[in-house]
């Protein structure tokens, strides 16, 4: 390809402490590998916060920032770096500085919990926009207009989205591939052994079928309608229809498979994203009740404390709300991968 012969983009990286260091490194390391292989460096790196000074990550580790306020006139884009809860992220005099540089044409993008702090400051109105699963349920409470999509990355005229983690990796790619080329992308794809640059349409987490070991396509179709249908439960005459076979057939794949009634798999399906909540969220118990598919408060207590030995209060405050990200649960790799309690817990 011919090189065009204009200076670096200037590309900021704005660090909130408590950072996942994995996301950061899968968004400057392609960088700096396009710096190495092309005819010159083609991106300059910044590394901003809110006041200027050591910024530690996820693991203690971190870089010396400069103050946002001291960013470069030429900057071209700017990354919002955000773990833990961002939604609990507040700091007017932050969010000023990124409304100015938004008045200035600065491009903004959000990694991981990033996009999720522009999102709450209403600068990710109007756009196309994704974020780590774990902080989707609570945006789309707060702000049910918020354009936001399931995907590894989302490119959007003037923002620059990805869930976090090595989808970071995937999104750098896509931008190097749009301003320079895509063979120059795959080489620097393959200077990582990264073989394959993924979409931006991929999903962030594991299919159903290759989460749970599924191989029967009655008892997959079950599971992801369960997936979907959270916060309004199907009953099991319902998830058999439209998984086509009979309620009885149905039940024997999940005795067979899980060692669990349908009723029961669903109950523990729904409690497991209530404490993924419960955790990384500040939503209230009603909210999280609501969403999770139980009709009360109180119905909701008493079968999350059947199946985690706690109430939720008690989960909440002795959690890790605000921490940072706890990992996703392991594939399924026996029978039984939840346990289940001897009463059933009814909606």
């Amino acid at each position: 390809m011919r090189w065009r012969m204009t200076p670096p983009a200037s590309i900021g990286f704005l660090l909130l402490p408590g950072y996942a260091m994995m996301s950061l490194a899968s968004a400057i390391e392609p960088l700096r590998a396009a710096n190495q292989l092309g005819p010159r460096p083609l991106y300059r790196l910044d590394f901003l916060a809110a006041e200027s000074g050591f910024v530690a990550s996820s693991v203690g580790g971190g870089f010396n920032c400069a103050a946002l306020r001291e960013a470069a006139a030429d900057l071209d884009l700017l990354f919002v770096v955000a773990g833990g809860n961002p939604m609990l992220h507040d700091d007017p005099a932050l969010i000023h500085g990124l409304r100015n540089l938004d008045r200035r044409g600065v491009r903004l993008g959000g990694i991981s919990g990033g996009a999720a702090v522009l999102a709450r400051h209403g600068l990710m109105e109007g756009r196309r926009f994704t974020v780590h699963w774990l902080h989707i349920e609570e945006l789309q409470e707060l702000a049910p207009g918020l354009l936001i999509e399931r995907a590894l990355y989302v490119i959007d005229r003037d923002r620059y989205t990805c869930a976090g983690g090595v989808a970071a990796f995937d999104m750098m790619c896509a931008m190097i591939a749009s301003q320079h080329g895509a063979a120059f992308a795959h080489e620097v794809s393959d200077w990582f052994i990264h073989s394959r640059m993924r979409t931006a349409s991929e999903p962030q987490q594991l299919d159903p079928a290759r989460r749970y070991n599924l191989h029967h396509p009655r008892l997959e179709a079950a599971v992801r309608l369960m997936t979907t249908h959270i916060a309004d439960p199907l009953s099991a005459a319902q998830l058999a229809g439209l998984s086509g076979c009979s309620t009885r057939q149905l039940q024997r794949r999940f005795a067979d498979h899980f060692g669990m009634s349908i009723s029961d798999f669903y109950r523990n399906l729904r409690l497991e994203k209530a404490d993924e909540l419960l955790r990384h969220s500040a939503l209230p118990l009603a909210e999280i009740a609501q969403l999770t598919g139980f009709a009360t408060v109180q119905h909701f207590s008493r079968c999350f404390a059947r199946h985690f030995g706690t109430p939720p209060a008690r989960r909440r405050r002795d959690g890790t709300v605000g921490g940072g990200l706890a990992p996703p649960p392991a594939p399924a790799q026996s029978a039984t991968p939840w346990k289940t309690s001897s009463e059933t817990c009814r909606r």
